[in-house]
């Protein structure tokens, strides 16, 4: 899996590792691809045969809005995941928290998996498939409400239930976003990973990194790279290999 990484860049991600005691983990949908839980924006042609809107669009606040009907059908049918486990890279970075050396998991992902996987300080930017809650009442639904249900959810007081995901539109919560800059900021070392650093104002935050030891771990280049003090063109499950 890791074969075609440099042993060089294995042992320095190792070194810094070992040395490091306040490291942050960005991280996004590559994180959770070898869990099973395709990245959406990999449209397929079964996608197109079964949705004559973008992705980006459904996933909207407008759309969620104007065609909740359509919404509710393309997440249940392409956000969902509740088979989905761990992979090598959530049981890494929970292994380092547990060591005292990874301070939290700030993760653009939706799917729970850090937090299945053992990990605590874990930082939703966009939330949770976990959560849904009623737009009137506010009572608590699990995936599972939603998942096994039909059509518009509705809550037992009538109001409709929303998952507690940021759509694109929404605004990111404010404690989160403002737990994750002082995070980043008294980091000793940042590792990004499995994201291609597109999604604002998420992959903003990487800017309030002041360390020397800026990681990024991601299958194709990102914007970032050249301001990196290390870069590995894999897969995240590497950090297994250096704990």
């Amino acid at each position: 899996m890791t074969s075609s990484v440099p042993a060089s860049s294995i042992n320095t991600l190792k070194q810094w590792i070992a040395e490091s005691h306040r490291i942050v983990f960005f991280g996004g949908a590559g994180v959770s691809t070898e869990s099973n839980i395709p990245d959406f924006r990999s449209v397929d042609g079964l996608y197109n045969q079964s949705y004559a809107y973008p992705p980006e669009t459904i996933l909207s606040h407008s759309f969620y809005e104007r065609k909740p009907d359509e919404f509710f059908r393309f997440y249940r049918n392409k956000m969902l995941f509740p088979e989905a486990k761990p992979n090598a890279a959530h049981l890494a970075l929970a292994k380092l928290e547990e060591m005292g050396k990874l301070s939290a998991v700030i993760t653009q992902n939706i799917d729970g998996l850090h937090q299945a996987a053992g990990s605590k300080t874990v930082l939703e930017l966009h939330g949770s498939v976990l959560r849904n809650y009623c737009e009137r009442c506010h009572q608590f639904y699990s995936m599972e409400d939603i998942l096994h249900g039909e059509g518009i959810p509705h809550c037992s007081c009538g109001g409709r239930v929303k998952p507690d995901v940021v759509l694109y539109e929404e605004s990111l919560d404010s404690t989160v976003l403002n737990r994750s800059i002082a995070h980043i900021r008294q980091a000793d070392m940042l590792i990004i990973g499995g994201t291609s650093l597109t999604v604002y104002p998420a992959a903003g935050l990487i800017d309030y990194y002041q360390g020397d030891r800026l990681v990024v771990i991601n299958k194709s280049v990102t914007p970032r790279d050249k301001y990196a003090d290390l870069v590995i063109q894999g897969s995240v499950s590497v950090l297994a290999e250096c704990i």
